[in-house]
């Protein structure tokens, strides 16, 4: 196989330790021609559903590459790792729902593997660190060339952990639908695709109290006023101008919005 010459690299271990530099050296030393994409390494902790959406908006609109997610509360236990092959580039990380999202987004799982071959691994492997000692070292692999089979036995893709189906529930003026992230400017993103936003007029209320009007861009509204636009990835999403329409709505990833027409 010709290889990768890109890993993307998404995990909730933070900045402020050094469990980053970690992977990053670990896949320096057995492929230093190799470049990482750092996707981010803020997801809140152990927060799977945030990390498979932030991974799956992303990972389109990188190069080809091995896409290398850790977001891994059950790390040590008997949950796999995986390997998986789409056809737009190879996905590496726990099977806990978090590649699945991703995995779609580059055009759905051809192929599964068991990250399972003990010869892949970093020397002694830490029950506690397998970004390190068990995912850097397959995604480098992979990036030099190693075919997927050799990670490990096939997997079924119907065996694979997924997460919920978020809620969405489209309805004459109005829909219904779950949060799935909040950005760091406090702009709420709905799971509903920005398409639904066609059946709605412009004068809008969100949660049955709060006014909002559907737009394009920020400056459509005033200060201070909510703006209903379908963001960046394609979503249904909310902001205010020069605010924060999480602190104005008080919701969380996982809450339901309900978005309808004014009368």
């Amino acid at each position: 196989m010709a290889g990768y010459g890109w890993i993307s690299f998404t995990t909730d271990y933070g900045t402020f330790d050094g469990f980053v530099a970690a992977c990053h050296g670990t896949i320096a030393r057995l492929a230093p021609d190799v470049r990482v994409i750092d996707v981010t390494h803020h997801v809140p902790p152990a927060d799977v559903s945030r990390g498979a959406a932030v991974l799956a908006q992303t990972a389109p609109f990188l190069p080809p590459s091995v896409h290398l997610a850790v977001v891994d509360p059950g790390v040590g236990t008997s949950r796999r790792g995986l390997v998986l092959g789409t056809p737009n580039g190879l996905l590496v990380g726990p099977d806990n729902g978090l590649l699945i999202w991703a995995a779609e987004a580059l055009g759905g799982i051809e192929i599964a593997y068991e990250l399972a071959n003990k010869d892949w691994t970093l020397g002694d492997v830490s029950r506690t660190f397998h970004g390190r000692d068990v995912f850097a070292p397959a995604a480098a692999k992979l990036a030099l060339g190693a075919a997927p089979s050799e990670a490990g036995p096939r997997v079924d893709p119907d065996t694979l952990v997924r997460l919920p189906d978020p809620v969405v529930t489209v309805g004459d003026g109005w829909i219904e639908s779950e949060v799935i992230t909040v950005d760091r400017f406090g702009n709420v993103q709905l799971a509903a695709g920005g398409e639904v936003l066609a059946g709605l007029g412009p004068d809008l209320e969100v949660n049955g109290a709060v006014r909002a009007h559907r737009g394009s861009t920020f400056a459509e509204v005033g200060p201070g006023d909510l703006l209903v636009y379908e963001d960046s990835a394609g979503h249904v999403a909310i902001a205010v101008n020069n605010g924060r329409a999480v602190v104005v709505l008080s919701v969380r990833p996982g809450d339901l919005i309900r978005i309808s027409e004014r009368l």
